[in-house]
């Protein structure tokens, strides 16, 4: 997990980051919640997740939280990257982090919210009824994809290592033109740099929309199992917060509606529980 313009675009980046211990006398004790406030560990750019603006959807979803649990918001902020666990719920500093692939060990997970893919993005027109990455129209052509991210290790097993353009994950100069690195791959779509990208889906959706060109986002839903290039997201709160894990739980379920919306409205592109498929839309 570098500069999470790829967290962004690299979900499983979270299980990289390394987590800090807590003092043994922190750890006898239960639940350290405050009761007053949701405390989020939250990063300041990384849209479409969050921000300080709070106009990400993560900060829609902590703010849902917040109206379920009748307290007040409040982030702590910070650039997601290594040590960001360490540094957020490792300190005490925060309560929860609202996005966090389910299964890494670094935090202990709430229920999945939503399931999501990596997704191929193209200009729209160009690689018409390109579902799978091993279509032969994409021999040849310039992907932009960030380094060290899952789709990397499929494209080498399909042979579009050659033409692959790989983004560091972490290293975006302070005069960017960009807040992420998945918006500079957009970017660069945008002005034909390249001729596709493969990005985290819930990134990909809405960069795509923002980026002022006509696109197309086909998440990857045939691809092998692994690589993985689908994920669950939970939420993550610290190892022996087992009754704060539980009240998210609750309130995870209660409010699956109101998630889900935000969801869509953010253009993430949502997976059933099981299977490759979309998701379908709730009926009204």
């Amino acid at each position: 997990m570098a500069r999470f313009g790829s967290f962004t675009t690299t979900v499983c980046a979270l299980l990289l980051i390394s987590a800090g211990v807590r003092p043994a006398s922190a750890q006898s004790l239960p639940d350290l919640v405050t009761t007053d406030v949701l405390r989020v560990c939250g990063d300041p750019g990384n849209m479409p997740f969050s921000q300080r603006k709070e106009d990400g959807f993560e900060n829609k979803i902590a703010a849902i939280l917040a109206d379920e649990l009748k307290v007040k918001l409040r982030y702590y902020w910070l650039t997601q990257g290594p040590g960001f666990v360490r540094n957020t719920l490792g300190t005490g500093l925060c309560d929860l982090i609202i996005g966090s692939a389910a299964g890494g060990e670094l935090v202990q997970h709430t229920n999945p919210y939503y399931r999501s893919s990596y997704a191929l993005v193209t200009r729209d027109g160009d690689l018409e009824g390109v579902t799978k990455l091993d279509d032969p129209k994409l021999k040849g052509k310039a992907i932009g994809v960030i380094g060290g991210t899952p789709p990397v290790n499929r494209m080498g097993e399909v042979g579009l290592i050659a033409s692959m353009k790989a983004y560091a994950p972490y290293q975006l100069d302070p005069s960017r033109k960009y807040q992420t690195v998945s918006a500079e791959v957009i970017g660069d779509l945008a002005e034909n740099k390249i001729d596709a990208a493969i990005l985290w889906g819930p990134a990909a959706g809405w960069l795509a929309k923002q980026s002022g060109v006509a696109m197309k986002v086909v998440p990857l839903l045939q691809e092998p199992d692994r690589p993985a290039l689908t994920f669950r997201i939970a939420m993550g709160v610290r190892m022996e917060e087992n009754d704060w894990k539980r009240s998210l739980n609750t309130i995870l379920r209660k409010r699956r509606a109101d998630i889900e919306k935000v969801l869509r409205d953010y253009d993430v592109p949502l997976l059933e529980d099981e299977g490759n498929k979309l998701l379908e839309p709730a009926a009204p």
